[in-house]
């Protein structure tokens, strides 16, 4: 019996001492992820934002907070994040640490809960083509709902979202009269219940969703991904393409393979990396771009121009294959072969340069006697014998010496049938002969 009290006595203790140790919550598996958002909003930062729902999702991550600070970006691209965030079961939460303009504001929309440190922003979010004006009626009634379905996602008033993308939304209390678009601060995010709260740093939004003492993790952007995330904006593909075009048009003005054709090829190479990268697009767009290049080649060593027609249209149609936009990449095209004609141009009337290419297709040197070349026999050694006119001679016709007949002109004007005649010069095949008078 005593023994049993000591043990039911120890067990106590021990129960009571654990009961007394610090709890780490880390131990009950809770798992936050910190995913950034900055920068411009493009279809390479879908492929990270992709990767990190999915990183948590299969770790089971109790809540994903995306850290956002953007002043906006593409609307494709940011229609696609939105569809992916709104997909998770995963609990998602806005970090709005500093702004979220435009494209941001609707990322932010369509998470679970938004938060935003003091002196935040939120909004403005018309939609506007790459020159800066306002989009069309058509875009803008698509981005309306859309900013009106990201709204009602987690039951915000949509009338708020709707006046960051319509001016003509009057919320003169909020400075968003008619003509001017919402923005809203933290404290007024707070007020229409499009924020949960507002707080100073990540640790304090931690403590106040109640995981102080959680594994977090964040998920930083690869090399890969920053890189596919530049190549992907317009403008900047645009350039590739320029850029990988001129450098093959001016390589074909040089001897041989050198800067220019690296250029070229490169800035190309670059292109199609970041879009597969970004996920916009698979290895077939590459394969189809190297088919199109080996056809043209090969279109250097045989005739008929059908394998440079069929090249040139695999190499356009792996353009197009590899954008998510096949608006802006006909327009990049068409900036792209523009500025390489007038270049080659220059190159040609300015500088009087050749391109290489022609001497393939084109037959460019002479021949001439004092190359061995002749192209017709003279015939020297009629020069000085007589014979025949067989036809009349006005001025030519034909004559016959030693039973030969030739082609002759006379040297002066007209010379009978049946005059006698002699050779006095032969130029080539042109014999020219004088008439004899006659001998008797």
């Amino acid at each position: 019996m005593v023994g049993i009290r000591i043990v039911a006595c120890f067990s106590l203790i021990f129960g009571f001492m654990l009961m007394l140790l610090p709890v780490d919550s880390s131990a009950k598996g809770e798992v936050v992820y910190v995913v950034p958002i900055e920068e411009t909003v493009e279809k390479g930062l879908y492929a990270y934002l992709k990767r990190a729902v999915e990183s948590a999702e299969n770790e089971n991550a109790d809540v994903i907070i995306f850290e956002i600070n953007t002043p906006g970006g593409a609307v494709d691209a940011a229609v696609d994040i939105g569809k992916l965030l709104t997909s998770t079961k995963t609990k998602t939460v806005a970090f709005i640490n500093n702004r979220a303009l435009s494209a941001g504001a609707y990322i932010s929309l369509n998470m679970d809960e938004i938060y935003m440190v003091k002196g935040g922003t939120m909004g403005a979010a018309a939609i506007i083509d790459q020159q800066g004006n306002t989009a069309g009626k058509k875009a803008e009634s698509y981005w309306f709902a859309e900013m009106k379905n990201a709204a009602m996602h987690a039951d915000r008033d949509p009338i708020y979202a709707l006046a960051m993308a319509d001016e003509n939304v009057d919320l003169p209390k909020y400075g968003a009269e008619k003509g001017k678009l919402l923005t809203l601060t933290s404290e007024q995010a707070v007020e229409v219940k499009y924020a949960e709260g507002i707080v100073n740093n990540l640790d304090e939004l931690l403590e106040l969703l109640g995981y102080p003492e959680a594994d977090v993790r964040t998920l930083e952007v690869s090399m890969a991904e920053k890189i596919a995330r530049f190549i992907t904006n317009p403008f900047v593909y645009s350039m590739l393409l320029t850029i990988g075009l001129l450098g093959l048009v001016l390589e074909l003005f040089s001897p041989g393979f050198g800067v220019f054709g690296f250029t070229g090829v490169s800035s190309l190479l670059l292109f199609f990396y970041g879009h597969l990268v970004a996920g916009l697009t698979g290895y077939e767009s590459l394969i189809l771009f190297i088919i199109g290049l080996a056809l043209i080649l090969l279109e250097l060593f045989i005739s008929g121009g059908i394998a440079g027609i069929l090249g040139f249209i695999a190499i356009v149609a792996s353009f197009f294959l590899a954008a998510d936009n096949p608006v802006y990449m006909g327009i990049s095209l068409l900036v792209a072969i523009i500025v390489s004609i007038l270049i080659s141009s220059l190159m040609i009337k300015i500088f009087g340069k050749k391109l290489r290419l022609f001497n393939k297709l084109i037959l460019t040197h002479t021949t001439n006697t004092e190359s061995g070349y002749i192209a017709n026999k003279s015939r020297l050694e009629l020069i000085g014998l007589v014979g025949d006119a067989l036809t009349v001679l006005r001025p030519s016709g034909t004559i016959v010496i030693e039973d030969e007949r030739l082609d002759a002109v006379s040297e002066g004007g007209f010379i009978g049938q049946g005059s006698k005649v002699k050779v006095v010069r032969a130029e080539g095949s042109r014999i020219i002969v004088r008439e004899i008078p006659n001998m008797d």
